[in-house]
């Protein structure tokens, strides 16, 4: 599936975290195969907002919803925080 360009504060905070080569092998997996089982990908409660979720990293997931056929990650996110 295709992916749209990260907005500029997606970019930051993903250069911030020094994510930069875990996003590009988790952005390649996700183009290849939205499903590939690394990715972890889920559709978010509740399900009628269709946010989606996939697994960037043990830590990191991308938050996404799907337009036209087009991913747009809105938030990448510390899966653990509190």
């Amino acid at each position: 599936m295709k992916l749209s360009p990260l907005r500029k504060d997606i970019i930051e905070y993903v250069n911030a975290h020094n994510l930069q080569k875990k996003w590009q092998k988790a952005s390649l997996m996700f183009w290849k195969n939205i499903r590939h089982a690394s990715l972890k990908t889920e559709l978010l409660q509740p399900h009628w907002r269709g946010i989606y979720s996939f697994r960037i990293d043990q830590k990191y997931r991308a938050l996404f919803f799907i337009n036209d056929g087009i991913a747009e990650v809105f938030s990448i996110t510390n899966h653990y925080k509190k």
